[in-house]
C-alpha cells in the first residue's frame, strides 16, 4: 500500500466508472470519501481497499449544501457524475452542466484546487447534442472556478458491465438484424473503463493543473466494424442493416417511449443517434494517455472474456476442431 496522500471525494463513486476510480485511488493509499446519492445501494464500495478505507457519504449534486459537506476537509475532488439518457430530474442540463458549476464552486469555496473533471470526447458548448453540449458547459463552468482542474475526456467505455458491447450482444438474442445507424461509418474509440480510472487516479495524485485529456483506446473503428467484432467474438450471424439517420431518429423516438416506462433502459435515444453523426475519436492537438504512462489495453484482450455468456451455445461451449487437425 502506498502512503495516504490524503482524503479524495468522489461523484458518481458508485457508478460504472466509478467503482474502477475508487480501486484505482484505495491502490494508491487515498482514504476515499465516495459521495453518492443512495449510500444504502452502495455497500459494494466500502469492501474495496482496507477496512474504513472508503466511507460513504450521502450527497446530491443538485444540491449545493451537500455538495459542500462533501468537499469539507478533503485534499482532493473527483467528478464522474454523468448519464447516457434522461430520466425524471436527472437530466444533462442539471448533471453536466449545473453540477460542475456547484462543484467547483465548493472547491473554490474550500480552498481546494485539486480536481479532476470527467467529461467526454465531443463536449462543445456549440453541439447539436444535448448531451454533447452541457457536458461543454460543464467543463466551462468548473474552469471558470476551479482553473487548475484537469479534465479528462474518454471515448466510449468498455469493461465488463458496459452499456456498448452488452447492448448489441444482448440484442442478438432477439433480433435477427443488428442496425448499422448511418450506415455504420462513424469512428469510435472504445477505451479500458480500468485504464481510465487509472488516469484520473493519477491526476490527483501528482496534483491537477489545468490540463486537457482526451483518452482513447489504441485503435479506432468504425461502427460497422464493431459490430462484426461483436458477432465474430459471440459466434453468430446476425444481417447487419444499414439505418439512414432519418430512420434512425424514428428508433430514437421510440426508445424514448420505451424509457419513460418504470425502470426501462431506453435502447437508444435521439439524442444519442445527433452524438453518432460525429466520430468520437481522440484529438491529435491534445495529450492522452501517454501523459500518465499508460498504455491503453485493446477491445480484443477484454471484450471476448465479458462476452463469452452471449455465445451461441453458452458461455463454456467450445468449438470442436476437424478431425484432420485433431490427431
Amino acid at each position: 500500500m502506498a502512503a495516504n496522500p490524503g482524503l479524495v471525494t468522489v461523484f458518481g463513486a458508485s457508478g460504472f466508472l466509478g467503482r474502477y476510480v475508487v480501486r484505482a485511488l484505495t491502490a494508491r493509499g487515498w482514504r476515499v470519501r465516495a459521495a453518492v446519492r443512495n449510500p444504502h445501494t452502495s455497500h459494494e464500495l466500502k469492501v474495496i481497499g482496507d477496512v474504513g478505507q472508503v466511507q460513504l457519504l450521502q450527497a446530491n449534486v443538485r444540491f449545493p449544501e451537500s455538495v459542500a459537506r462533501a468537499v469539507d476537509g478533503a485534499d482532493a475532488v473527483i467528478n464522474l457524475v454523468g448519464v447516457l439518457f434522461e430520466a425524471g430530474r436527472q437530466t444533462f442540463e442539471a448533471l453536466h452542466s449545473e453540477a460542475p458549476e456547484i462543484i467547483s464552486e465548493a472547491c473554490a469555496a474550500a480552498g481546494i484546487g485539486n480536481l479532476a473533471h470527467v467529461s467526454a470526447i465531443g463536449a462543445d458548448v456549440d453541439s447539436a447534442s444535448d448531451y454533447a453540449r452541457t457536458k461543454g458547459e460543464g467543463e466551462a463552468a468548473l474552469r471558470a472556478h476551479v482553473p487548475t482542474a484537469d479534465i479528462l475526456r474518454p471515448s466510449i467505455l468498455f469493461g465488463t458491465e458496459d452499456e456498448f458491447f452488452n447492448r448489441f450482444a444482448r440484442l442478438t438474442a432477439f433480433s435477427p438484424t443488428l442496425p448499422l445507424l448511418g450506415g455504420g461509418k462513424t469512428k469510435l474509440q472504445p477505451v479500458f473503463v480500468e485504464d481510465v480510472a487509472n488516469a484520473v487516479a493519477i491526476s490527483v495524485t501528482r496534483g491537477t493543473t489545468g490540463q486537457t485529456y482526451e483518452l482513447g483506446g489504441p485503435q479506432s473503428y468504425s461502427f460497422k466494424a464493431l459490430m462484426e467484432f461483436i458477432l465474430d467474438t459471440i459466434g453468430k450471424k446476425r444481417l447487419l442493416a444499414p439505418v439512414p439517420w432519418f430512420a434512425a431518429n424514428m428508433m430514437g423516438f421510440m426508445g424514448e417511449l420505451s424509457g419513460a416506462l418504470p425502470f426501462v433502459k431506453p435502447f437508444l435515444t435521439r439524442d444519442q443517434v445527433e452524438n453518432l453523426k460525429s466520430d468520437n475519436v481522440a484529438s491529435d492537438s491534445l495529450a492522452g494517455f501517454e501523459a500518465f504512462d499508460i498504455r491503453p489495453k485493446t477491445i480484443e484482450a477484454i471484450v471476448p472474456n465479458y462476452l463469452a455468456k452471449y455465445r451461441k451455445y453458452g458461455q463454456f461451449y467450445e468449438k470442436r476442431q476437424p478431425a484432420d487437425d485433431a490427431a
